[in-house]
């Protein structure tokens, strides 16, 4: 699989006509693999000390817990988010 995979462009598709190997599972259902690309902790943590040493920063609209479906609907229903969705949760109760 790694052959096939080096082949496609970042955010690209790969599409398979026949089963091969590892992916036989995912076919059979129709299924999808994706991945974030994320690294893991140790890359994820260097990341975030990068931003924060180049003040690098991220646009978010924040909403209020009790406007989980307001933003599911946005998300969903009518795709008009602007930014990443932050829920402000301190009105939930805590644990413990």
């Amino acid at each position: 699989m790694a052959a096939y995979l080096g082949l496609v462009a970042l955010g690209g598709t790969t599409s398979h006509l026949r089963h091969i190997g590892a992916v036989a599972d995912l076919l059979v259902g129709r299924e999808k693999l994706s991945s974030a690309g994320s690294g893991g902790r140790p890359a994820t943590a260097a990341m975030l000390k990068f931003c924060a040493q180049h003040d690098v920063t991220a646009d978010i609209e924040l909403l209020p817990s009790a406007r989980v479906s307001e933003a599911l609907d946005r998300l969903v229903e009518r795709s008009d988010v602007r930014y990443r969705f932050m829920l402000d949760m301190p009105d939930l109760p805590q644990n413990g």
